[in-house]
């Protein structure tokens, strides 16, 4: 080995000791540091010290409960205080005379001199101090607060923020931290007071509502009592009954009548009297009983209508009112309150017959063992859901409502149906830790816990149980660590989206309607339109109801929802033509503040941290159900409510065959078919979908009632059915080869397709007449479908041939969640994709080769599109079915690039944001559309060149969209030379239009020929669609990128090609130590002046809306 080598070697390992196969090691056998390793991961420079850095005067202690302060105070240990504000106690004690020199003074806080604690009292007067808990999750998890000092070593806290922080009193800590520069004071007393933060930024409800003990206060303080003292007695006014309360003339839950502002409110009780006296004026007389849905609706209309300040002492009064009656009302839990229902024995006497006669069909070869599985599974689900109600209804019946256990969960203060359906009811269905690779069936064990925790657990039982249990443990710790990477990411992607403009001036939008899955609507119109501009003129009855580029709130939202108007076309973030983050316009309103949102927002963090914050969340809730499953019981018949005349579609083929128990049904043929509902006069009044396979219970012009069964179907087995009547024949059916015969429970066998290790055998069923001439050819059966016909067997047309079994009755949690909310961030292409057509036409089979069926779809101007499905894969249409662009050919889910491709950026980012929303929206959590929509935009930022034209661009570069059609704009001011004449010109340079006339104009005049242009061809793009982590790595700034991963080739890239980095974005500055652009910091903002030193500022509610 050379010199020159060696210290190639050498210098090699000092930038990267990792690139070697065998890095260069210590005396002690320890890899060497390298210089990409000081930089790169969570330990290395940019993580470590560039973007997190740790910050002299804070503190942390243990937190405890502090119900006597009012919501912007927090109690302060007074040893902290002395600590935190040591220079201020300093120069104060000079100041005033007690001390002559710093260190003079020093001694005297260090020996706690009496005098020294009054001092204390005036310093930390008006200047308030920020409290964080780890983790922070989003914004709210840092507020500050107005310090009270206190005896003791503990921070105390305010009840009504513990929801924010996410804090509970069994140990956690809080760290304290004091804002010194003034700027940084006026910030946290003005942005950050807590009770300055009182609505969700992720939903725009309040988040600072009372909970638990207080809830159960307010609720018992609400709910009547039959026969209690004084009841029926009538009073004139508030006071009145008060005054009786307190003299013990009338029980607090006895029915009255009182008067009030005018107006006799008839059975109310005393507590709800008492309830309304502390509301604000603004607000009407409430009655009804308290819940803790009912406090956060009265709390978001009292922020509405009488503005923040009301609002927030009206919390907590709120606070001592719950506390106090929940003291005196000395509700308590004793097991005697839990209350067994006597029909829960027949319920699970029934439900055991029904998996009787499931077990026994499955034994006669009627059903295969999938159907079984789930079958029992449903039939339990349902036995447990029964027995829960019946606990309920009894439950509620004790004691006029007022027992205990049932209090406490109907008001929402401690405990669900789900816990109390454990208690007394029946366990039920356990989820089984273990995992299929596939993900199939065996997520649940199928013979539930039937007794509950009153009665006590069996030994077995007790097993099941735990086994249960512990998975809840085990998701916890691990999938905590996966929300909080996806968090990361979401912000990474979104940080640099902050408000710059007013108004982009865009003229797109998209549609909004009500949100609706089957019949029921879940999230109407007025509530998805609410904070948002709307596109159009909004005009009902030829009166213009709303302008056009008007913010929605609750006032217009009432209009639009009072008029019955299907859809409604809206400003959005997604199609924001601002070059520079987003606009205002697009954004709409700042959802914690209920106003149009100001420049220099970061909406992006908050979009990111919406997002992030409940999938956390989520991942802890697991773990307190205790592994219980929670199914979601499938739906197996459509039931209309609406009456009218059934229209069946033209698509609509139906077949009558009989089912398995011999009953005869009409089935229905096809994928595309539809049944519509219309009144007397023919208008359509809803439709609906009808699956392939599903038995149709109407018939065509049929008039029917509300409340009607149109057709059912099997949840959890797809179906093939016989498109003829004639004879079986199977074809390429070898045993262990392309099938084998599954033994299942029970001893009984069946015929399940797999997949063959010769891809020339494709096992299908043909269907031939008496003279075996082929009726019906070529079904292919997919892997893992089991066969219910036999070969040779005459079968009717329209009956079951093949089951395939659908993987339902998986458990419901958001450990299933968060990955598919990542996949779909990431933009990943899902596990099985299926094949979608590009163009509407026919549908033709091709041959089949390898198991590999050729599918051609024939264009309406004869273009034929191949496509091929792969080897067991179930085609779900048929030959001659006529489709449209974006139809699925196979089984399978739809990549989010094929939409993209085939039905244009449009429905993939209504794709995305829906689907997302889906699984956020099982867990029953409200994230505002428009989040996922700032984030979807992020990863739609680029675009890909297809063809450059007379750009700078080459083919097959990717640009931001932005900087695309800025330079577009550029060459459309631009000429190309298309012969030079006698200027100074090259051939096919790019010239300004303005100069080339100019210099033309001086040619002609000295009678030269002028230069001969063209018009610049523009460049052609295709929209891109990006993960997140992809996005993230491929923005502008490269100290951005390079802080989030893969440093050392980000930094390597960006020096080779000699980027510069602008420091736009947010990251860039926090690295380099600047004040970020967003908020405060905000360029243009940095210029305000003070004009009126003297002026006042009133504060106005915020809406005069009717709530």
């Amino acid at each position: 080995r050379n010199e020159k080598r060696m210290l190639q070697e050498s210098v090699d390992a000092i930038f990267d000791n990792n690139r070697r196969k065998t890095a260069i090691r210590s005396g002690t056998r320890r890899p060497l540091k390298s210089i990409s390793d000081m930089l790169r991961g969570k330990t290395g420079r940019f993580r470590q010290n560039l973007l997190g850095k740790r910050v002299d005067y804070s503190g942390r202690s243990v937190i405890v409960v502090g119900p006597e302060l009012k919501l912007h105070e927090c109690g302060l240990p007074k040893q902290m205080g002395l600590e935190l504000f040591k220079p201020h106690m300093i120069h104060e004690l000079i100041k005033r005379g007690y001390a002559t020199t710093p260190r003079g003074a020093k001694l005297m806080i260090e020996n706690s001199d009496p005098i020294v604690f009054k001092v204390l009292e005036y310093v930390v007067m008006d200047h308030p101090i920020l409290l964080n808990r780890a983790p922070t999750l989003h914004r709210l998890g840092v507020q500050a607060f107005q310090p009270v000092l206190v005896n003791g070593k503990a921070i105390r806290i305010h009840p009504l923020v513990c929801a924010a922080f996410n804090a509970d009193f069994d140990g956690d800590q809080m760290a304290v931290h004091v804002p010194l520069a003034i700027q940084s004071q006026i910030e946290a007393r003005v942005l950050m007071l807590s009770s300055h933060n009182i609505l969700h930024p992720a939903n725009g409800k309040p988040i600072a509502i009372p909970s638990q003990d207080m809830v159960l206060g307010c609720h018992y303080l609400t709910r009547p009592r039959k026969d209690a003292k004084g009841e029926g007695k009538s009073f004139g006014s508030f006071e009145e009954v008060i005054l009786a309360y307190e003299n013990k003339v009338v029980d607090m839950n006895a029915i009255i009548n009182v008067r009030h502002k005018g107006d006799w409110h008839k059975e109310t009780t005393v507590g709800r009297v008492i309830f309304n006296a502390i509301m604000p004026e603004e607000l009407e007389y409430f009655n009804g009983i308290i819940d803790k849905k009912s406090l956060q609706k009265i709390v978001n209309d009292a922020y509405l209508l009488a503005g923040n300040y009301t609002t927030v002492d009206f919390l907590d009064k709120l606070k001592d009112l719950g506390f106090n009656i929940a003291t005196k009302s000395g509700t308590s839990i004793s097991i005697s309150d839990i209350l067994i229902p006597d029909q829960k024995d027949e319920i699970i006497e029934a439900a055991s017959k029904e998996v009787a006669s499931i077990q026994s069909k499955f034994d006669r070869h009627i059903l295969t063992d999938g159907e079984r599985y789930n079958k029992i599974i449903d039939i339990w689900t349902h036995a447990t859901n029964r027995v829960a109600a019946t606990m309920m209804e009894n439950l509620k019946k004790d004691d006029q409502g007022f027992n205990p256990v049932y209090m406490m969960a109907d008001s929402g203060a401690r405990g669900s149906q789900d816990q109390i359906k454990q208690l007394a009811g029946m366990r039920g269905l356990m989820a089984k830790p273990k995992k299929l690779m596939s993900g199939g069936q065996g997520e649940i064990i199928e013979s539930p816990i039937t007794s509950n925790f009153k009665e006590g657990l069996s030994v077995l039982e007790y097993f099941i149980s735990t086994h249960g249990a512990r998975k809840g443990l085990a998701d916890t710790a691990l999938k905590t660590a996966d929300a909080g990477y996806l968090t990361r990411r979401l912000v990474d992607v979104a940080q640099d989206v902050v408000i710059y403009d007013e108004d982009c001036g865009t003229i797109n939008g998209i549609v909004i309607s009500d949100l609706k899955e089957g019949e029921e609507i879940i999230e109407p119109l007025s509530d998805r339109v609410l904070g948002r501009t709307i596109l159009d003129d909004f005009i009902t009855d030829g009166k213009k109801m709303i302008k056009a580029g008007q913010l929605i709130s609750e006032v217009e939202a009432e209009i639009i929802s009072d008029s019955n108007v299907e859809n409604v076309r809206l400003r959005t973030v997604l199609t924001c033509e601002s070059l520079r983050g987003v606009c205002a316009k697009c954004y709409g309103w700042n959802l914690s503040t209920h106003n149009l949102v100001i420049r220099g927002t970061a909406v992006g963090i908050q979009a990111a941290q919406s997002i992030g914050e409940p999938g956390t969340q989520l991942t802890l809730r697991t773990f307190h159900i205790g592994g219980t499953a929670t199914v979601i019981i499938a739906q197996s018949e459509m039931t209309t409510k609406y009456a009218g005349t059934i229209q069946f579609s033209d698509t609509m083929e139906i077949a009558s065959t009989k089912d398995e128990d011999e009953n005869k049904v009409n089935r229905c043929m096809v994928r595309n078919a539809k049944i519509t509902i219309v009144d007397k006069k023919g208008k359509e009044i809803n439709n609906y979908n009808v699956p392939y396979g599903s038995d149709v219970v109407v018939t065509d012009k049929e008039k029917i009632k509300g409340g009607q069964v149109l057709f059912q179907w099997d949840p959890y087995t797809d179906l093939i059915l016989a498109r003829q009547t004639g004879k079986i024949l199977c074809k390429d059916f070898i045993e262990g080869e392309t099938y084998h015969i599954e033994s299942v429970e029970g001893g009984k066998k069946q015929m399940v397709i797999v997949e063959a290790k010769d891809r020339n055998l494709s096992p299908h069923i043909d269907i031939v007449d008496k003279s075996d001439k082929v009726l019906a050819g070529g079904t292919i059966l997919p892997v893992k479908a089991s066969l219910v016909v036999r070969d040779g067997q005459q079968v009717q047309r329209g009956q079951t041939l093949v089951k395939i079994p659908k993987d339902i009755g998986k458990t419901r949690d958001i450990t299933g969640g968060l990955p598919r909310v990542a996949e779909l961030f990431e933009a990943r292409k899902p596990k099985n994709p299926s094949v979608v057509s590009e163009i509407d036409g026919k549908v033709q089979f091709g041959d089949v080769k390898r198991g590999i069926r050729k599918i051609h779809v024939i264009g309406d101007d004869e273009d034929v599109k191949k496509y091929s499905i792969p080897y067991g894969k179930h085609i779900i249409v048929h030959e001659g079915d006529y489709i449209t662009a974006g139809t699925e050919l196979c089984e399978g889910s739809i990549s989010p690039s094929d939409i993209l491709n085939i039905l244009g950026s449009g429905k993939v980012r209504e794709y995305l944001v829906n689907e997302i929303q889906e699984v956020y929206r099982l867990q029953g959590v409200k994230i505002n559309d428009k989040h996922i929509e700032v984030i979807v935009r992020q990863m739609m930022q680029k675009v890909n060149v297809i063809d450059p034209g007379d750009s700078i661009y080459m083919p097959g570069d990717r640009v931001n969209k932005g900087d695309f059609f800025e330079a577009n704009r550029i060459l459309l001011n631009m000429a190309v030379i298309v012969s030079p004449g006698d200027s100074e010109f090259e051939e096919d340079s790019l010239v300004d239009k303005k100069e080339l006339r100019e210099i033309n104009k001086v040619i002609k005049e000295g009678g030269k020929t002028p230069a001969k242009f063209r018009k610049p061809k523009p460049p052609t793009f295709k929209p891109l669609l990006m993960g997140i982590t992809q996005a993230s790595l491929n923005t502008e700034s490269f100290i951005s990128a390079a802080s989030f991963q893969e440093t050392t080739r980000i930094l390597t890239n960006a020096a080779v090609e000699c980027k510069t980095d602008n420091l736009l974005g947010l990251k860039e500055n926090i690295a380099v130590g600047k004040l970020i652009p967003a908020g405060t910091g905000t360029p243009d903002l940095l210029d305000i002046f003070v004009t009126d030193l003297d002026a006042t500022v009133e504060e106005d509610p915020l809406t005069k809306a009717v709530s």
